[in-house]
Parts: C-alpha cells; sequence; structure tokens
C-alpha cells in the first residue's frame, strides 16, 4: 500500500514539473530588435526624404523584427553638418546627406565636386554604388563611419531671369548664385560670370530682387523651391552631379550580426536606386510644370563651349591631397 502511494506522489510530482516546464518555456521572452535612429534633414515630400523612408521599411521587413529602423527628418535632428557630426559620434544611427557634407573631413569626397565627371545621372549611380564607391568611401572608416551607398541628388543645370543660356558666352558677366564650394565658385568664375555663393533659403527672393541673375540647381529643385516662379528660361547644360550618401555610425553598425548588416548594406543599395528613379519622374514632371508656367526650356544648349577649357580647369587642383588625377580620368572615360 506504501509503494503504491509512494509511486503515486512520484509519477505526480513528475507530472507537475514537467508541466511547470513547458509553461515556463512557453513564457520565456522574445528577443527585443535593435532599434537604429536614422536621419535626412529633408522635409516628407523630398526624394531624400522618401527615400530613406522606402529604405526603413525595407529593412525592418527583411529583418523579420530583429531591426526597427525609425527616420527622423525635416530638420529634427539639425543640418548636414550637425547631423553628420552627430552620426560620427554615435547619437545618429544612419545618416543620409548631401555627399558635399562629408568633404569638410573628408577630403576624398571632394571629388565629386568637379564638374562634368558624368554625363547623366545613370553613369553616376553605376560609378558611386560599384567598386569605385566602394573604394573612395571606404576611409570613412577612419572617421567612426561605415559607407553603406550613394543616392541621387540631380544634375546641375542654369536657369535665368532673362534670356536663356544657349553657349558658355551668355554666362558672361551673368550674376549667378552657386553653392557655398569653392570648386563651384572656380568654376563659373573661369566662365566669365559674377558669382555669388549663398544658402538655397536666400535665392528665391535674391532671384526676385535681381541680387542674382541666374541658379544651377536641378529641375525639381528648382520647381520645389518655386525658382521657376521669377526665371524666364531652363537651359540643361548637364554640367554637375550632385549625390546623397548614406553611412552608420561604425559603433552601431559592429552592434549587428553579419546577416543584419548584409539586409543593412543590400537596402541601401536598393534606397540609392529608387532615389534615382524617383528624381528623374521628378525632374520630368518639373520640367512640365517649368513649359506652363511659361519658361523656355533649352534642351540641347552648347554643352561643349562649357567644357572647351575643362581641363585647365582640373589642373589648378592637381598637388591637392583630394585630387586623384587617374579617378577623374577614368570618370571622365579619358
Amino acid at each position: 500500500m506504501k509503494k503504491a502511494i509512494f509511486i503515486a506522489a512520484s509519477v505526480l510530482c513528475a507530472t507537475i514539473a514537467f508541466a511547470g516546464g513547458k509553461a515556463e518555456t512557453k513564457a520565456a521572452p522574445t528577443a527585443q530588435p535593435i532599434n537604429l535612429k536614422a536621419y535626412v534633414p529633408t522635409n516628407p515630400t523630398a526624394v531624400p526624404t522618401k527615400a530613406l523612408m522606402y529604405f526603413a521599411e525595407n529593412v525592418n521587413k527583411a529583418a523579420g523584427g530583429r531591426l526597427n529602423v525609425q527616420v527622423f527628418h525635416s530638420g529634427q535632428l539639425g543640418n548636414d553638418r550637425e547631423a553628420i557630426e552627430s552620426t560620427r559620434m554615435g547619437t545618429i544611427d544612419i545618416m543620409f546627406a548631401g555627399t558635399g557634407g562629408y568633404s569638410s573631413f573628408y577630403k576624398k569626397a571632394k571629388i565629386f565636386d568637379l564638374p562634368f565627371l558624368f554625363s547623366n545621372a545613370k553613369e553616376a549611380y553605376e560609378v558611386v554604388n560599384g567598386p569605385v564607391g566602394e573604394d573612395l568611401f571606404s576611409g570613412l572608416k577612419e572617421f567612426n563611419l561605415i559607407y553603406l551607398s550613394t543616392g541621387d541628388n540631380g544634375m546641375r543645370h542654369i536657369s535665368t531671369t532673362g534670356k536663356a543660356v544657349n553657349s558658355v558666352e551668355d554666362v558672361k558677366g551673368l550674376k549667378v548664385r552657386v553653392p557655398e564650394i569653392d570648386t563651384y565658385v572656380a568654376l563659373w568664375k573661369s566662365w566669365g560670370a559674377i558669382v555669388t555663393p549663398m544658402p538655397l533659403g536666400e535665392l528665391y527672393m535674391a532671384l526676385k530682387t535681381g541680387v542674382v541673375d541666374a541658379q544651377d540647381n536641378a529641375p525639381y529643385h528648382s520647381v520645389a523651391n518655386k525658382m521657376h516662379e521669377v526665371q524666364k528660361a531652363y537651359s540643361m547644360i548637364n554640367y554637375m552631379w550632385m549625390g546623397l550618401t548614406m553611412v552608420a555610425n561604425d559603433k552601431s553598425w559592429a552592434k549587428l550580426p553579419a546577416d543584419l548588416q548584409k539586409i543593412v548594406k543590400d537596402e541601401a543599395k536598393k534606397a540609392a536606386a529608387y532615389s534615382f528613379d524617383q528624381i528623374e519622374k521628378d525632374n520630368v514632371t518639373a520640367l512640365a510644370t517649368m513649359k506652363a508656367a511659361g519658361l523656355t526650356i533649352v534642351d540641347n544648349p552648347d554643352r561643349e563651349s562649357f567644357m572647351k577649357n575643362i581641363d585647365a580647369f582640373y589642373a589648378q587642383y592637381e598637388g591637392q591631397p583630394w585630387y586623384d588625377k587617374a579617378l577623374v580620368q577614368k570618370l571622365r572615360k579619358k
């Protein structure tokens, strides 16, 4: 009798222990996702913001809940310069900023502030997201940044408040606004323009009041900032390509397992391709808007006239630590 009671008790205890073990397994907490803060300074309707949103959505989906990329935008975390510095410090995990914004500390990026490296945006995409781009930006590691990809910010042209520009001769004496970048200033001066570097936010009133006669933005930039309202002509000289480079903080990157790093890198390249496609579409819409507003569109200006003395322009930068003559010749296919 005692033996039977002992056996029954043992079975009961084992059953309770087994059930308890199963209950504990079911209650085990799910691993928390790794949170990443991604930032772009532009507003929600701008292509860079839409591209970063696209990136975040795709990363979060591909990671299956293991990553949570949250996008900030519209100046919430500062301008390009401030936010790049924050990314180097690690307070921002992923940054999507104008490529020129990195050249203040990473001089190799300055190569893309040179004119006529590319005939169109497609050429630029293939270079900056291929072996050349990977090699050129690999040195960002020295500044606590990991290169992910480079997207599109448009090919630059010239629009005026007066007569249309058909050749470089039409630029002489023209008051042209350019970004506050020394190579832009030097180039337009070499063409005989009266150059005024100024922030984009001041440009509309400068055109309206006659402080400047012309500006050099891409079609979609020009329309988005309402420049076409105070312009009469737009000439497609295709003289400079602008990029947007995506980077990650090196410590944030190191926390990711290899498979998640691959997802982030792959989706960054897809987001870059998305930006090129979107800007191409937006440029078509912008040119149609300009035409509807009465602007003269010069589709085929004498681009060769702008390139006539370009080798002499490049030569002035030989000897500069950032200037790579072999790379420039390779990009220009010379």
